[in-house]
């Protein structure tokens, strides 16, 4: 039976070395707090010898009881010649209130001689004193050889007896660390089986990405007999970022059989990722593995067949494993089984024929041709197959808009857009301000509307891009512009296109109000049919 991995997340720290990455404590306890519920085993706060942010979330997260996961507080061995017992890093670790500290020392010769200017044996006294200390206190001590595997390459004799040093002092794990990202996995394998045979201390595994080798490497090394895996959720961290747990994990327990969490904490993988992004405030690539928008989306009418036949033949796992979902897209590459799988994944109750479901494929196609696409906005695209089956209700029209753009020299420029619409019967005529064009049509059009249909008042752009369609058209480009828009929770996009970004703009912008307008009729229809439900039982 193959043992557990044990998993240790740093994102809150070595994570948050990475260009354009910074948290608040606030943000530090949130995301802590998720990864305890899934099942992290080890989760590294901060250096508290480094900075007053790191320290005040040690004493914040002091407070919280956690589930699983032991919190732990990063530092350096003892500098040289300094007795670990006077050293202020080790001494602050202490301080920290931690239960756990992972120090790092030198194990590259280079970096002893080089970096700290000092010798091999004082580098090995180092080691052991800092260790022997804090073990000493009662911490559980991790030992991170950093550079060992350049170390092992260059001196491999000295290598070995630095994490002898760590593990006659009482080290609990020795984590041999690609510091640089630059090792291959057959070399990480071999050295690691090495070690493994040289020692009795469990070994753990931190392995950077310089080279896109990470989670191979990290994979290597468990089959070589790591039983520690480092990394970072989303793959975060300093250059090209840390060893990506999100993906290390479904490696590790769907494919290899070893077992890191609970299949139900497992299923949480790609809400604990979309979630660490959104707090760190990072865009998450569609196409990342195991969890992207993208990772189980299929486009090609070929495979979308043949996967509503058996997902086996397009998928390498069910996404429900990991929390994802598969989603077929509809584009110029589409065929009917895209479309009638789409209207199931959308929930849209639309009955089309072949014939209707051919006429609306050449429409998307000739669409696409002209610039529009819907893989990033389908709400626009439920709303042509609603529209195509007969089941879209009209609810306003457009009489005109007019904006107004007006610059002085000593003021910022005012934008007002003023709106006429048929809404029920009536004409209603209103105008509103805004921070630029777009904003002030989005604000006159709402306010025209939210009268006539409250939902409105709840509903928020969230996003607004604008892609020019050809660059050689210079300012006279067609556009394309999609319109996220979001209200409790949900959030939906839409597309436009034009000439004009103006015009664009408002397709999407009615196309995003349409939408919510649709769902908000059909939530009302439930509703309803849930109360004459409820009425029937009473009366009965």
């Amino acid at each position: 039976m193959k043992p557990n991995v044990c998993l240790y997340d740093t994102t809150l720290r070595d994570g948050t070395q990475g260009e354009g990455v910074s948290l608040s404590v606030e943000d530090k306890v949130k995301i802590a707090l998720r990864l305890d519920q899934f099942g992290i085993d080890f989760i590294e706060g901060g250096w508290p010898g480094s900075n007053p942010k790191d320290m005040a979330f040690f004493e914040r997260i002091r407070e919280i009881p956690l589930q699983h996961a032991t919190i732990t507080a990063f530092g350096s061995t003892c500098r040289p010649n300094v007795p670990a017992s006077e050293d202020d890093n080790l001494r602050a670790l202490l301080q920290s209130g931690v239960s756990a500290a992972a120090i790092f020392g030198k194990s590259w010769d280079l970096h002893v001689t080089d970096a700290l200017k000092t010798t091999l044996d004082e580098n090995l006294r180092m080691v052991a004193d800092s260790v022997g200390f804090l073990k000493s206190k009662g911490l559980t001590v991790l030992f991170l050889a950093e550079h060992f595997f350049d170390g092992y390459k260059a001196n491999p004799v000295y290598a070995l007896r630095v994490l002898e040093a760590a593990e006659g002092a009482g080290a609990d794990w020795i984590v041999l660390c690609d510091t640089n990202g630059g090792s291959l996995p057959h070399e990480i394998y071999e050295t690691v089986k090495t070690v493994k045979g040289s020692l009795q201390t469990r070994l753990g595994i931190h392995p950077h990405n310089d080279c896109e080798l990470a989670v191979a490497n990290a994979l290597a090394a468990v089959q070589a007999g790591a039983e520690q895996v480092q990394g970072t959720t989303n793959g975060i961290g300093e250059r090209c970022g840390n060893v990506n747990l999100v993906s290390v994990i479904p490696n590790l327990q769907l494919k290899l059989g070893y077992q890191c969490v609970e299949p139900e904490q497992l299923q949480q993988l790609t809400k604990l990722s979309r979630f660490v992004a959104e707090v760190a405030n990072m865009a998450m690539p569609n196409n990342q593995p195991f969890v992207g928008n993208s990772a189980f989306a299929h486009k090609g009418g070929i495979h979308v067949s043949a996967v509503l036949k058996d997902p086996k033949t397009y998928e390498h796992i069910d996404p429900e494993l990991i929390g994802n979902k598969r989603r077929v897209l509809v584009s110029e590459l589409s065929g009917q089984s895209n479309l009638l799988a789409k209207t199931d994944e959308l929930d849209i109750d639309v009955a089309l024929d072949k014939q209707e479901a051919r006429e609306i494929i050449q429409r998307i196609k000739e669409r696409e041709f002209q610039g529009y696409q819907y893989e990033g906005a389908e709400a626009s695209l439920s709303l042509m197959l609603l529209d195509a089956g007969g089941k879209l209700e009209e609810l306003f029209t457009l009489d005109s808009f007019k904006i107004l753009m007006e610059k002085t020299a000593d003021r910022a420029i005012l934008s007002e857009a003023t709106v006429k619409l048929h809404v029920n019967g009536q004409v209603v005529h209103t105008a509103a301000e805004g921070n630029g064009p777009v904003n002030a049509l989005d604000n006159a059009l709402r306010k025209a509307l939210e009268n006539h249909y409250p939902c409105l008042s709840e509903m928020h752009l969230t996003d607004y891009k604008v892609r020019v369609l050809d660059e050689n058209g210079a300012t006279a480009a067609k556009v394309r512009v999609l319109i996220e828009s979001g209200r409790k929770g949900e959030k939906w996009s839409t597309v436009g296109v034009s000439t004009n970004v103006i015009e664009a703009s408002w397709e999407a912008l009615i196309d995003s109000i349409r939408y919510l307008l649709w769902k908000e009729g059909c939530e009302l229809s439930e509703r309803q049919e849930q109360l004459e439900v409820r009425v029937g039982i009473v009366n009965h």
